[in-house]
């Protein structure tokens, strides 16, 4: 009994005298728990007791080199670190913690060397090859992109980031539906992940599923409140919609949360333009107006809206070249926006260019088949082209599905017009 008392106690003593042996461990044990709590110079604190206890201590190094790059200072981050690689060519973990800090820098070839490297030394590191996969996209090298992303999904089918990776590559080259199955598959295994509903928004804008981007960048929003990026895509969203008050309350959010968000200032600057042309449209200042509208145009030269707006009021003082030039760029960014033909068409009409007129409220009715003036307009050319039953059935239909009293009466009275000239 005695002897095996004494076992008990030499073997305590031992495990006692191991851990005052190597006390850089428990420092660097204790700076992992403050890592863990963002506790970011309490970390560096003890990773730094660690490297003085043993200064050859490439893990220390490591671990410090990281919480570095966590606090943002990369020069120094990248000394911990090459001192680590330095100490220990082998440690995995240094050269992945470097490559993200040479990702942060958008050095991609020289993230893909320290990933071939940590690739090298463990081929079945899912997270490796995550990142390789993402330096090869933003170079433009997708298939490799798309290797890497897969192979690491393959090593580990939980990996949230290969799979917002892939759908962000899905996205840059346009396959919204393939980057919304990959951004989903983010939600379901990582349902916080307020990135993945930004990006699967912007899919759903692509291919015009307004209402389903609105709602996951509510919830993206909701997630966390602090989201400039996603404050910007929501107002660009009510921008396409016209939702006008919408847009400029998500403009003004992004740029009072970032006040160096340049894209939100100059959307917000946009809309304020353009609402002020309208204002003075109203007021039948149509110089004031085309002004604002050029201005909005200058700052956003995809403005659709924009665009048929001035061509609207370059027609209403009968500048029918001008309009028309309007109107062609307005059709050319939003083709599904039936007022630009329906305002197109009413140039043509004025230029006695009753086939393209035609054409264009055809175009007009095709995209927005309850668009009563167009019915009107279409009318009105049918008639002057000699097609009067064509122009009565359009007249007809104006008295169906028109609520303006106004137009009702016109179309009544272009029917007897050419009732009486029969």
């Amino acid at each position: 009994m005695k002897n095996r008392f004494m076992v008990i106690l030499l073997t305590c003593v031992m495990l006692a005298a191991m851990a005052c042996a190597n006390p850089s461990q428990e420092h660097i044990k204790q700076g992992d728990a403050y890592f863990s709590q963002a506790k970011w110079d309490e970390a560096i604190l003890e990773y730094s007791k660690a490297i003085e206890l043993n200064p050859e201590l490439a893990l220390a190094y490591s671990h410090r080199g990281w919480t570095y790059a966590t606090k943002e200072e990369l020069d120094t981050a990248l000394s911990d670190l090459n001192r680590a690689i330095e100490l220990d060519p082998t440690l995995v973990e240094a050269y992945n913690y470097r490559a993200s800090v040479y990702l942060i820098q958008g050095k991609w070839d020289l993230v893909i060397a320290d990933l071939n490297k940590a690739i090298e030394l463990d081929p079945k590191l899912a997270l490796s090859y995550s990142h390789r996969g993402w330096a090869y996209a933003t170079k433009g090298e997708f298939d490799m992109a798309l290797n890497d992303l897969n192979k690491a999904i393959e090593l580990d089918p939980k990996l949230a980031e290969a799979y917002y990776n892939r759908g962000l590559v899905h996205n840059s080259q346009q396959q919204w539906d393939k980057a919304i199955v990959e951004f989903s598959k983010v939600i379901e295994l990582d349902p916080t992940n307020f990135m993945a509903y930004n990006d699967r928004a912007a899919a759903y804008t692509n291919l015009g599923k307004v209402d389903l981007a609105i709602t996951d960048l509510n919830k993206a929003i909701e997630l966390m409140p602090s989201y400039v990026i996603a404050y910007y895509s929501r107002g660009l969203v009510y921008k396409e919609q016209g939702q006008w008050d919408a847009a400029i309350a998500d403009f003004s959010k992004a740029v009072e949360l970032d006040p160096g968000a340049a894209l939100a200032r100059k959307e917000l600057d946009t809309v304020v333009h353009f609402l002020k042309a309208k204002d003075h449209a109203t007021a039948e200042q149509w110089d004031l107006a085309i002004a604002d509208l050029d201005k909005a145009i200058e700052l956003d030269t995809n403005f659709a809206m924009a665009y048929s707006f001035r061509g609207f009021l370059h027609n209403q003082q009968q500048q029918w070249e001008l309009g028309i030039a309007d109107l062609n760029k307005a059709i050319e960014l939003a083709p599904d926006f039936a007022p630009s033909y329906n305002n197109r068409g009413w140039a043509y009409t004025n230029m006695v260019q009753l086939e393209n007129a035609i054409a264009d409220y055809t175009k007009a009715i095709e995209l927005d088949p309850n668009y009563a003036l167009a019915y009107y307009n279409r009318g009105i050319n049918y008639y002057q082209n000699g097609q009067a039953d064509l122009a009565i059935t359009d007249f007809n239909k104006v008295i169906e599905i028109s609520d303006d009293l106004d137009l009702v009466a016109k179309a009544k009275e272009r029917i007897a017009e050419i009732q009486r000239q029969k």
